[in-house]
């Protein structure tokens, strides 16, 4: 299957990139940290996994990643603001309501997405993020530090220097992500949670030491169900085929 080229839309002073493939109910995902549309999306099979399901598969890439303009301002970085992009590359496409889709920060997106802009979200996946989107994913300060880090064999910490090396990897914009890393990890009240009303699965990696529980998250939600997804940390979880499945049973029993 071809990669499906970047195309892009004007929001809020920024020029956002994005990619869709397919036809069908909309899909619309949204990545996690450092990632992008390319790397959390198209290299591990979603793209192709969806629209071979019948699914028109759209990635945004997220501001301050992948193709995307690069602020380098902590404020331009909060998750209603990045719903707000998510929702206007809706109105870009035309599509009233979608399934949405997120990992890891994308998942929180997702929750805000669905807080603020209830009546474009139909069903919900948060991947990559259990119950650390009420309590939070740990302590981020680190993983900030080391993308500023000038020599990364400086770097001590070891999730800091896993992102940094991710980063790296991926040709990021170091002092893009070290402005959105603190600020976009806005928690959610239990109170918040239980608002949104959507069916939602929760999925996460059983080996994953960032997310956090996903059952305890779906107890929360009024229309919630959780899947562990076996012996995967938070990197590799995204592209499993167990986690792939249950997306799909998931979408088929919620059609738009």
């Amino acid at each position: 299957m071809s990669t499906p080229e970047i195309q892009y839309f004007e929001h809020d002073g920024l020029r956002l990139a994005y990619r869709e493939q397919g036809e069908g109910d909309p899909v619309l995902l949204i990545h996690g940290f450092a990632s992008s549309s390319l790397v959390n999306w198209v290299s591990p099979g979603w793209f192709q996994t969806l629209t071979e399901a019948g699914y028109r598969a759209i990635a945004i890439d997220d501001r301050g990643h992948g193709q995307s303009a690069k602020s380098h301002e902590p404020a331009d970085y909060t998750p209603s603001l990045m719903a707000g992009d998510a929702v206007a590359l809706l109105d870009h496409l035309g599509i009233g309501t979608a399934h949405v889709m997120g990992y890891s920060m994308g998942a929180r997106i997702a929750a805000f997405m669905a807080l603020e802009h209830p009546h474009r979200v139909h069903s919900l996946v948060f991947g990559g993020l259990g119950i650390g989107m009420v309590d939070g994913a740990g302590d981020w300060a680190p993983i900030h530090e080391a993308l500023l880090a000038d020599d990364p064999a400086t770097i001590t910490h070891p999730r800091g220097l896993m992102f940094r090396k991710f980063a790296d990897q991926t040709k990021s914009d170091r002092l893009a992500l070290a402005a959105c890393v603190l600020t976009s990890k806005e928690t959610l009240s239990e109170d918040a949670i239980s608002r949104i009303s959507q069916p939602t699965l929760v999925a996460v990696g059983t080996r994953d030491d960032i997310g956090g529980n996903p059952h305890d998250l779906a107890a929360l939600l009024p229309r919630g169900r959780s899947l562990d997804i076996p012996e995967r940390d938070h990197m590799l979880a995204v592209g499993d085929k167990i986690f792939k499945l249950a997306v799909l049973d998931f979408l088929s029993e919620n059609p738009i």
